[in-house]
């Protein structure tokens, strides 16, 4: 893909970062349906499974669960620097800017979360920016170091407390797990205030789930600035040497933990395994992350020519990653709680999986025509606007007005724009 041309003065987009962006929307999804189609994902199917579902659901967690948040995580680090690069050029003050976007992060994922899915990150993303913010002038190879510290902390105290699990206590059986499905399963089938209860009383063990997995998020925060110190993407993104290289080096590492990870959590090892299987998952998650961020940029570059409108698609896709998420979570609500056609807990994960490939086929397919005409989705738009205090394009006023319009300075949108 060409770097998106740019009108003179403003950097161009670097579109590798959107063409990314717009793949992990795909992952994202794919774990996400799991968890909002009913209440057995984390343990490989529930006891009506069938063979072909219980090996997707093992797949899922091997190759997909919690890889590509990663990679939005990372994306995020990247995109915290362009955007401050952005404000430095703009003439504006960053510190009030990352602190409206953090606000309206926040508000955004606050509503996500009790309206559609407990499971959301982006109170999460907008609590650690301000310690990205905290953090943003670390070095290169200190943010990298800090990284490495938070991943191996993290590690070792589910490890330590698997281990714990497995040697004093017994299997969670699905007889005994049954009382509590039940109880989830007629709340999120009952109607609109039923579901919204049920959202409600899950909030707590969420927020506790993404307290418990913030120091892997913000590793990746700093991996994602480390990189975008040293413009990374920019200056590797279309070596095909380096892509190749670098993918066949993690790729080894990343699916060895993704099948240990598989064992713990969807068998055959019994559920006690499941923090074991998740300190693997820290550790080995981002060295998968990285060997697919290296391939689809491979393949970008071999097949740019052929079938460029995948590629724009991809980034279209991209561009409105934050519009495209809060959609999935949208129809996945309505199709599989009370708000619609109530399937939770009564499709399989093959069927699960096969939606997920038609909904994001029909997003890329939609969302190519509108990025064509406007330079943000929804979603984007509201944030962008709560990031400057005003809508994007709109004159500045005051006298910070001279000082943001220079004639070599970008609009205030220049950077890379990203979802959580």
């Amino acid at each position: 893909m060409r770097r998106a041309a740019a009108p003179s003065g403003r950097p161009r987009r670097v579109g590798e970062l959107d063409v990314l962006r717009g793949f992990a929307l795909f992952g994202v999804l794919v774990v996400n349906a799991q968890l909002m189609a009913g209440p057995y994902a984390a343990l490989g199917g529930g006891p009506g499974a069938s063979a072909a579902d219980r090996v997707a659901a093992w797949l899922v967690t091997a190759l997909v669960t919690a890889k590509f948040y990663v990679l939005f995580s990372f994306l995020f680090g990247y995109g915290f620097v362009l955007q401050e690069r952005a404000a430095r050029r703009a003439g504006a003050a960053f510190a009030p800017r990352h602190l409206r976007r953090a606000t309206g992060l926040f508000v955004l994922g606050a509503g996500h979360a009790v309206l559609l899915y407990p499971g959301d990150v982006l109170t999460t993303y907008a609590v650690l920016a301000l310690v990205l913010y905290g953090l943003r002038g670390l070095s290169v190879r200190s943010a990298l170091r800090v990284a490495a510290v938070l991943l191996l902390g993290l590690s070792a105290l589910l490890l330590g407390y698997g281990l714990l699990t497995v040697a004093l206590t017994e299997p969670v059986t699905a007889q005994a797990y049954a009382p509590r499905v039940a109880e989830r399963v007629a709340a999120l089938r009952g109607d609109a205030g039923s579901v919204l209860g049920a959202r409600l009383r899950e909030l707590p063990s969420a927020i506790g789930t993404g307290l418990l997995y913030a120091p892997a998020m913000l590793a990746a925060f700093l991996a994602g600035l480390a990189a975008a110190r040293s413009r990374l993407v920019e200056r590797r993104g279309r070596d095909r040497v380096w892509l190749r290289r670098t993918a066949r080096r993690w790729l080894p590492l990343g699916l060895t933990g993704g099948v240990v990870a598989a064992c713990c959590s969807s068998g055959p090892l019994d559920s006690r395994w499941f923090l074991v299987g998740q300190a693997v998952t820290v550790l080995t998650a981002p060295a998968l992350t990285v060997s697919y961020a290296c391939g689809v940029l491979l393949l970008l570059r071999r097949y740019e020519t052929r079938v460029p409108a995948a590629a724009g698609a991809l980034a279209a896709a991209g561009r409105m990653a934050l519009s495209h998420y809060l959609t999935q979570s949208l129809v996945l609500a309505w199709v599989f709680t009370g708000y619609g056609l109530n399937r939770y807990d009564r499709t399989g994960t093959v069927a699960v999986l096969a939606g997920c490939v038609v909904l994001y086929v029909l997003q890329l397919a939609a969302g190519a025509r509108p990025a064509a005409r406007t330079r943000y989705g929804p979603a984007e738009l509201v944030l962008r606007t709560v990031t400057l205090g005003r809508r994007p394009g709109a004159p500045v006023r005051g006298p910070a007005s001279t000082a943001a319009r220079p004639a070599a300075a970008p609009r205030e949108a220049d950077g890379v724009r990203h979802a959580p």
